[in-house]
């Protein structure tokens, strides 16, 4: 099943998609969910982010080539971060770039979207609190990075986070291609199957950290081929089983 939200003539809604129809979820889609009876032809209405989540947790470095090209070693244990929810903009909406920033970079990533509360999950039942996945960006500013020693100004930005297009519930995602154009310039290519932490060492080891509630989204990692984009581009992050999330690029306003 493939589950997103939308901007359509009667507000916004949850809904399935399916043969280019968007049927109106009710209340939520968790567990199992209920249909209005309302729908709509997909071209008639406007995809937005698939989920509002309380929090985005990221794993850095879990590609051994992008740990590489960043000028270090795989770290032997996860390493997490959090972007703010209102980093989080939908499909063809735009990524601004700060005017403070000069050097901002995309990172394509797949995305777990939990789909009820947990604590503590072994890996072996992550599968049990998965909703599904989606495509994230994780929107990078290193000048930011490099200046300030963490990364929580580099990553927080608004419009830093883009996901979409849906959610896909019935994807294995252990080995999907995952590629990131920039103008139809191919910057990155790799496969989920090179993760570092696999998806369901990935939802053990953050769930032991803090409890995870429906609608949170957890980053996977990005490969290799990281790099900058600028005023006018295009990325276009596509993942196999889920399809493409593009974003224009501009630059903020000071």
């Amino acid at each position: 099943m493939r589950l997103g939200r939308i901007a359509s003539p009667d507000g916004v809604a949850f809904v399935s998609i399916e043969d280019e129809t968007a049927r109106e979820i009710a209340e939520h889609p968790f567990g199992n969910p209920t249909f209005t009876g309302r729908q709509w032809p997909l071209a008639d209405v406007r995809l937005l982010a698939p989920i509002l989540a309380s929090k985005v947790v990221c794993m850095g470095k879990n590609y051994a080539a992008h740990a590489a090209e960043m000028g270090g070693e795989p770290p032997e244990t996860p390493v997490i971060f959090i972007k703010p929810n209102t980093s989080i903009i939908g499909p063809g909406l735009p990524i601004q770039l700060p005017a403070s920033a000069s050097e901002v970079h995309h990172e394509g990533e797949l995305a777990i979207v939990i789909g009820r509360p947990c604590k503590d999950v072994p890996a072996s039942r992550a599968a049990e609190v998965i909703l599904g996945y989606t495509i994230g960006n994780d929107v990078s500013a290193r000048d930011h990075q490099r200046a300030d020693g963490q990364w929580t100004r580099a990553k927080g930005h608004d419009t830093f986070c883009p996901l979409g297009p849906w959610i896909v519930t019935d994807l294995d995602p252990a080995d999907l291609a995952i590629r990131t154009e920039v103008n139809g310039e191919v910057k990155q290519s790799s496969r989920t199957s090179l993760l570092l932490h696999d998806v369901g060492a990935i939802v053990e080891w953050v769930s032991a950290v803090m409890t995870l509630l429906p609608g949170d989204v957890i980053l996977t990692g990005t490969p290799e081929g990281v790099g900058p984009i600028v005023d006018g581009d295009t990325v276009s992050v596509t993942i196999e089983g889920i399809g493409t999330l593009s974003n224009p690029v501009v630059r903020k306003a000071k």
